[in-house]
């Protein structure tokens, strides 16, 4: 073991995390990513690694369900990821400083390390009217996208917002919310959900410090470890629409937890992301195990396309 490894968990035991917990963290996130189990101290090398990645989170049009999701889950130990895994120079939500200090600190990140830093960007872009329905310190979300934006390293959308204009884009969009892509024109890695499982986030930039490269994505910038199969193909109650079962009763608590929820307007056919595999709340469960029909969230436009949720595809 190298001696930043260490030195790397002589800190996680200091904040109570152990050697072993760590480890399987690592598993949960290789799995994650479809790697194989030889991966694991890989990962574990990674993430002990000196060299931490500067990363900017810039939150836009957005309800800050993305950076609460991320906060309150479990697994990675927001505290860990964020001091000893990454560099989190600037987030409006979690950083100490306010106002001048708070600006100062995201300039000067941008500035010391062009196209070296991490983006991660939370929230639609307003467009209409030169972009007056969003702005911190006197700009625009539109003028802070392209001025900090096209100087980062990899642009990350987290939650559908940022990735596909969300539910700030929906009809009739009085704002003219878009995607960052839509909005300033540049290539982004994209983490869609409302909100989407924090994993993803992990092991987007896992990927980065294993291999030096952001992951495979598909044809709507999607890392394809996390959405590369559908809702449905994956899901426990998938047998029971197989076998025609789904239009059964649904007098018995039994039956509700274990049919299929298509005729409830389970949008898992047409909905790329891997819930049913990481599930949530450190994968306890996920909407559909609970008895919640998937809406499609990480679909582009889901709100419109989708909706009414409980209605058949």
């Amino acid at each position: 073991m190298s001696e930043q490894s260490k030195d790397f968990e002589k800190r996680l035991e200091r904040k109570g995390v152990s050697r072993r917990d760590f480890m399987k963290f690592c598993t949960l996130v290789s799995a994650t990513m479809g790697l194989a189990p030889s991966f694991v101290p890989k990962v574990a090398e990674a993430l002990a690694s000196a060299e931490r990645p500067p990363v900017v989170w810039l939150s836009f049009a957005e309800c800050t369900g993305c950076t609460e999701a991320l906060i309150r889950t479990t697994y990675p130990w927001i505290d860990t990821l964020v001091l000893d895994i990454l560099s989190l120079d600037y987030h409006e939500a979690l950083m100490a400083a306010s106002g001048e200090a708070a600006e100062k600190a995201l300039h000067d990140t941008v500035n010391k390390y062009p196209g070296k830093f991490i983006c991660v960007v939370d929230g639609s872009i307003p467009t209409a009217d030169n972009g007056v329905y969003g702005m911190i310190a006197g700009k625009t979300f539109l003028e802070i996208a392209k001025d900090v934006c096209p100087k980062a390293l990899a642009v990350i959308c987290v939650g559908s917002c940022s990735s596909f204009g969300g539910v700030p884009a929906m009809a009739p969009n009085p704002t003219g919310a878009k995607s960052i892509k839509d909005a300033i024109g540049i290539t982004t890695v994209n983490i869609p959900g409302c909100p989407p499982n924090p994993i993803n986030m992990v092991g987007t930039i896992v990927n980065f410090l294993l291999f030096g490269k952001l992951p495979d994505v598909d044809n709507l910038g999607r890392p394809l470890f996390a959405y590369g199969k559908l809702v449905h193909d994956q899901c426990q109650r998938r047998s029971h629409f197989e076998n025609g079962e789904f239009a059964k009763s649904f007098q018995s608590e039994e039956a509700q937890r274990g049919y299929c929820l298509y005729e409830l307007g389970c949008k898992g056919p047409e909905t790329y992301n891997n819930c049913p595999t990481v599930k949530f709340n450190d994968g306890v469960s996920w909407p559909v195990q609970g008895g919640h029909p998937c809406i499609g969230c990480s679909e582009p436009d889901f709100w419109d396309k989708f909706a009414p949720f409980y209605k058949p595809l």
